[in-house]
């Protein structure tokens, strides 16, 4: 008999050790007990724990991440290439793997496009055997809070990229969003489920994260894991997707006054954003030890200035030189990146590594042990600052002062001689859009925000040479509202679920 996955229905059960890699339990759920695997907390967590586990690995077969994909941390990579401030000099990874060119999400074959796909799915269908059975397991009554507030954090994650990646853009203007966006199974018994619009799994990404707000889980055993602060910044940053501004607020202001995770100083921003534990503001981090890394398909592998790979020693990451234009010398986001790298301001570990004008040092590598190790951030208080600035200036009436002292608070702390901002309307905005792109550079976002903010995709403005246009394919230019910022559904899903309905246009 043929075997077929879909992927959208396929729960699989991941169980992480420390030590080795071959993790991964490719059997659907229907061949396993999950009686067995839930008895207890402890093999829940284990469950739990593989999920996280998942987020940072990939490896070289078909039923997992793509070569040289990083898991989550390479989605991210790959987005932010679809944008127009992060670029490299020619046409190498994320533009030959079919991203940059926009080549990916319109193919519906391409493994790119699959990976996608199958990535956030697996994370989903691995939380909905923990939610459907943590219930009935053995263990304190907290920890099955913990374990399910977690389950329910990274299902309504994993669907917040899901939904903006096949669906149109969320229009609060338009409400309902009726639009179709993705399958949403929310039981490990789930299969070959139809798409649902892109308002019910809004709907169904609130209705998770108000689940694990409510279990209000404070402790952690490190920043690899979504405390209710995470649930709770999730929830601003949907919020500000969806344009519900007021629900924007409130939860971005909960996470600051928390004072959880307090932003870090200049000498911290400048360490490499490479451990969690030591950076204040980072409030999630997939955290991948030593045994656990992938030398040469990692994260830090494909953007850290100083990672010993073939890939970036020949292809450092670089910043739109218009954007760099606009940075103040003051600010130490200023010093993120060097117009002009020599030897003396850029020092580099071989010989054999490139210079190009413009190039990051936003990342390096966290120790000379691994070429490409490092915790990669998935969430930043400093975000919270920008939710929080952009949804007071965008208020149905705007409350300008506060986005101004917002603003004043998150860019002050980058740069001692900024000055609290006196613009309003439309020119507060795009300040306040202009620091969120200089802050979560390389942290794939870009993309992401031209399409909910309904913006062209625009890479002709940089400074020749700066935006190299072969590096892209020639891709340039792509109009807002244009078709090709919503992903195709993979062929393989297409073909295996009867109930999938139209492809998208």
């Amino acid at each position: 008999m043929k075997k077929i996955i879909i992927f959208s229905s396929v729960v699989v059960l991941l169980a992480a050790s420390s030590c080795k890699k071959d993790y991964l339990n490719v059997s659907p759920t229907d061949k396993i007990d999950d009686s067995a695997v839930f008895t207890s907390t402890s093999n829940a967590n284990i469950a739990l724990n593989g999920i996280y586990r998942y987020m940072f690995e990939r490896t070289t077969t078909t039923s997992s991440n793509a070569q040289g994909k990083p898991g989550v941390g390479g989605i991210l990579l790959a987005v932010d290439f679809m944008g127009e401030d992060l670029h490299q000099a020619t046409a190498t990874w994320f533009t030959s793997t079919g991203e940059g060119n926009y080549v990916a999400p319109r193919t519906d074959t391409h493994p790119s496009n699959v990976w996608v796909f199958r990535t956030f799915f697996r994370m989903i269908g691995n939380a909905n055997a923990i939610i459907d059975n943590i219930d009935n397991a053995s263990g304190t009554q907290s920890e099955k809070n913990r374990i399910k507030a977690e389950a329910l954090t990274l299902r309504a994650y994993a669907y917040s990229y899901l939904v903006q990646f096949y669906g149109k853009r969320y229009d609060a203007t338009a409400k309902p969003n009726n639009q179709l966006a993705v399958p949403m199974p929310l039981k490990s018994t789930d299969s070959q489920m139809p798409r649902v619009s892109v308002e019910t799994v809004y709907t169904q990404i609130n209705a998770d994260l108000d689940a694990a707000i409510a279990l209000n889980v404070t402790t952690k055993v490190n920043k690899s894991h979504a405390d209710v602060w995470v649930a709770k910044g999730l929830k601003a940053r949907v919020a500000l997707t969806m344009q519900d501004y007021p629900t924007a607020i409130t939860y971005a202001k909960q996470v600051i006054d928390g004072g959880a995770y307090p932003l870090m100083d200049a000498t911290a921003y400048q360490s490499g954003f490479n451990n969690a534990p030591a950076l204040s503001e980072v409030m999630w981090a997939m955290m991948p030890t030593f045994e656990q890394g992938d030398t040469f398909g990692s994260f830090f592998a494909q953007i850290a200035y100083n990672a010993n790979t073939s890939y970036e020693r020949g292809t450092p990451k670089r910043i739109n030189s218009a954007l760099y234009a606009q940075i103040p010398a003051t600010d130490v986001r200023a010093k993120m990146w060097e117009p002009a790298p020599t030897t003396a301001n850029f020092p580099l570990p071989l010989t054999s590594f490139v210079r190009q004008p413009y190039m990051s040092r936003k990342y390096s590598v966290k120790t000379v042990g691994d070429p490409s190790l490092g915790d990669v951030p998935l969430m930043r208080s400093s975000e919270m600052y920008l939710i929080l600035a952009e949804a007071y200036a965008k208020s149905a009436v705007p409350q300008t002062a506060l986005a101004q002292a917002t603003l004043f608070t998150l860019n002050f702390k980058r740069n001692p001689s900024y000055v609290l901002s006196t613009s309003v309307g439309a020119t507060l905005i795009n300040e306040i859009l202009f620091s969120r792109r200089i802050e979560l550079w390389g942290e794939g976002f870009r993309y992401l925000d031209l399409k909910r903010l309904n913006l062209p995709l625009d890479r002709t403005v940089a400074n020749v040479p700066n935006y190299v246009a072969a590096s892209v394919a020639n891709f340039l230019t792509l109009p807002a509202g244009d078709v090709r910022w919503e992903w195709y559904i993979p062929r393989d899903e297409i073909n295996a679920n009867p109930n999938i309905g139209p492809q998208n246009p």
